[in-house]
């Protein structure tokens, strides 16, 4: 790790930071409000280092085995990093997800919460939840249905599962600050206070209209590895 890409990391997290300050300011919010997490998915620990070494410590991965190679040996030298899994789940993958993810951003079905609520007691260990809903309808993406979100809702409850707020990937190529501000909606008709939602080409939108949550890649790593 060159002083060269440790520079380029810290100048790119403090372009993204400075930007998110200005968007929580401008919505009235206080800046410390909002969470960035660096999507670190496809790259290795080369490119994550100089993050890290820059003052990043909130992480998101997409895939739990990919998570599992990288973040054990980074971990175990930076122990307050926190990992959020911000990628599809399957049910079969509850318990390492458990054991390894201090927030699971993508539960969005009933059988993914029985496995998770399983995996949660099993482990002693309870990482925060979000509800992925598929805010814009689309049959190819994850997320449970808004109509179906009240069900949901119900069951993480009854199963103990520490539900914390939802989570949103909007329609590409439209604008989605109307998208952003039903989910924020819905949450607070749930009352629920934490908002997964906005990446690099939206985050400031997102901010604007109630992101608790942003994650961001390609303005923070420059492109995907």
């Amino acid at each position: 790790m060159s002083e060269q890409e440790i520079l380029d990391a810290a100048v790119r997290r403090e372009a993204v930071l400075t930007a998110m300050s200005k968007a929580a300011k401008l919505a009235g919010r206080k800046p410390e409000g909002v969470t960035l997490i660096a999507v670190s998915k496809t790259h290795d620990a080369d490119a994550i280092c100089p993050l890290i070494d820059a003052g990043q410590r909130v992480f998101g991965e997409n895939r739990v085995q990919e998570a599992q190679e990288k973040w054990a040996a980074l971990r175990a030298t930076i122990p307050d990093i926190a990992l959020h899994l911000v990628g599809q789940l399957q049910s079969n993958k509850a318990e390492d997800a458990v054991a390894l993810f201090d927030a699971i951003h993508s539960v969005d079905r009933p059988s993914l919460v029985t496995a998770l609520a399983k995996a949660m007691d099993k482990a002693d260990r309870r990482p925060d939840c979000f509800i992925q809903v598929n805010i814009g309808d689309e049959p190819q993406k994850g997320g449970c249905a808004i109509a179906e979100l009240p069900a949901l809702l119900a069951q993480s409850a009854a199963a103990a599962l520490p539900v914390s707020g939802l989570m949103c990937v909007p329609p590409v190529d439209v604008e989605p600050a109307p998208y952003f501000a039903l989910l924020a909606k819905i949450a607070r008709d749930h009352g629920l206070v934490r908002l997964s939602m906005g990446m690099s080409g939206d985050f400031e939108t997102a901010i604007m209209t109630g992101a608790t949550h942003v994650r961001i890649g390609t303005a923070l790593f420059g492109g995907r590895g």
